[in-house]
């Protein structure tokens, strides 16, 4: 099976869904391929990111792999090309659909996987004019898509069961939370339900009861709230106290045969109705544009999901093992057998975030600091400073620190840090660091550390651990062949005479 981390990946349509899907992948360090007709395709991308990257920034602390590379095609060929996945994004149309998955399978490897972001059609009739069929699936997400986990994945009859263990597994490893639905059926899951909600609130409009603005904040107030932790039988199982789910059904369960709903029936889509919905819709929103409501939502629901995540909850529960494994990928991105220990290691890698930067553009300092800090902390986890090594009481603090600044990193550039270890003792490692541009190799800064070995419970310095100090010791040795950095062991001083 393909790892997308072998990618790329093609994104066959850049609107809000496409944009969403590379979005999440490039910043889980998956290069991606778009195409789309569209001419303001590449600036919906691009901007759909920023606020991807914005959102992520704030949601958490942990070290994000480099971000992927983005590259927008001149046609489908071209995009699907050496793809070991490809994500078709292109409007709900059935004829459409098919013809664009028939040239994506034409130009695709033979064991790419197809997934579609239909919200609706069935993966059978997508299939149907397909060669390959048992490569295509549903794989519908909910926008934003870099930040709702949620994934529902649907095969139609002709889909391989092993293809739908292999998407799961995919989109597992992008921090979401794939759904295999049991059956294939109109609507999938989460839209049949949303479909129910949508049928009443038109109703609700139409009829003069309630305002588009009432009904949103009758939810959001409310029942959407709950939502965020719980689904309907859930909560219904709460409402029924100690006696439970049965005790709601039998109070409860004949209301359901009042008239109060409108389901089996749409109203008519007038001008006139749309009309009202339209202006009722522009007079909710006020004046702000769509990236700023973008901006709005992703911050609601990055509050929700680091709220979750501390209860452990819901989706809460997907982000918190996806951020587990961020810190687990860091610590752990150094460890491979063919790495050169004679050489500078590189440990640690990513890229310059949005808000890194000051107000001339550039990396602020105090970001300079905490890459080195977490390029500390890969060479660290190399050595062998993991979790049970800190749960028995011993670990490192840094003591000293000299950065010189020598480039302006600008935002969106690719890092890498190299490792020297230049000296230490039994107590003692004395660190230097180079950050780089990865494109270009230029020199962005450098970074001098002494670090400390401290028994953590007694509050003093002591002796390493034997592995620890084994392996320090090892790469020290190593080491000590390279050539001594010009700049190591500088103080801060101006010319004599000045």
């Amino acid at each position: 099976m393909h790892s997308l981390k072998q990618g790329p990946v093609a994104v066959i349509g850049g609107g809000v869904i496409g944009g969403g899907w590379a979005a999440r992948l490039l910043l889980n360090g998956i290069d991606v391929r778009i195409h789309d007709p569209h001419p303001e395709a590449g600036r919906r991308v691009r901007e759909m990111l920023a606020n991807a990257e914005r959102a992520w920034e704030s949601l958490t602390s942990a070290p994000l792999p480099a971000k992927g590379s983005l590259s927008f095609c001149g046609s489908i060929a071209e995009a699907v090309e050496g793809s070991v996945f490809i994500e078709e994004c292109t409007p709900e149309n059935l004829e459409l659909k098919q013809r664009i998955l028939a040239e994506v399978e034409n130009d695709a490897a033979s064991d790419a996987l197809i997934g579609s972001s239909t919200s609706g059609l069935l993966p059978s009739d997508l299939q149907s004019e397909m060669k390959h069929p048992e490569r295509l699936l549903v794989t519908h997400p909910f926008n934003p898509v870099y930040l709702l986990p949620l994934v529902e994945l649907c095969g139609g009859r002709l889909t391989s069961p092993e293809v739908l263990d292999q998407a799961a597994a995919l989109f597992e490893s992008l921090g979401m939370r794939p759904l295999k639905l049991k059956k294939e059926i109109d609507g999938f899951l989460a839209d049949r339900l949303l479909e129910a909600i949508w049928r009443e609130s038109l109703w609700l409009v139409h009829d003069d009861v309630a305002s588009v603005e009432d009904l949103d904040d009758a939810f959001r107030f409310g029942p959407g709230l709950r939502f965020a932790l719980m689904g309907s039988f859930l909560i219904y199982r709460i409402a029924g106290g100690e006696e439970g789910m049965r005790h709601f059904m039998a109070q409860f369960g004949p209301a359901l045969k009042w008239p109060w709903t409108k389901l089996m029936d749409v109203p008519e889509l007038t001008d006139t109705f749309l009309d009202k919905i339209a202006s009722q819709s522009d007079e909710q929103a006020g004046n702000l544009s769509i990236r700023e409501l973008e901006q709005i939502r992703d911050d609601g629901l990055v509050a929700i999901l680091q709220g979750l995540k501390g209860v452990d909850w819901g989706a809460g529960s997907v982000f918190r093992k996806q951020e587990k494994q961020l810190f687990e990928n860091f610590h752990q991105n150094a460890v491979h057998k063919d790495l050169d220990e004679t050489q500078p290691l590189v440990l640690h890698r990513g890229w310059i975030r949005p808000s890194w930067t000051d107000y001339n553009g550039h990396m602020t300092e105090s970001r300079y600091l905490q890459v080195f800090g977490d390029a500390t902390d890969a060479l660290l986890g190399y050595l062998g400073l993991d979790q049970e090594y800190l749960d028995s009481g011993f670990s490192v603090f840094t003591v000293e620190s000299h950065i010189r600044h020598l480039d302006e990193g600008a935002p969106g550039s690719n890092f890498v840090v190299k490792t020297q270890l230049l000296g230490g003792d039994e107590k003692r490692l004395h660190i230097w660091h180079e950050l780089l541009d990865q494109e270009s190799g230029s020199l962005f800064a450098t970074g001098e550390h002494m670090l400390l070995h401290v028994d953590t419970l007694a509050a003093k310095s002591c002796t390493m651990q034997s592995r620890l100090l084994s392996k320090s010791q090892q790469l020290r040795s190593l080491h000590q062949s390279l050539k001594r950095p010009e700049a190591a062991g500088r103080s801060i001083a101006l010319p004599s005479g000045n």
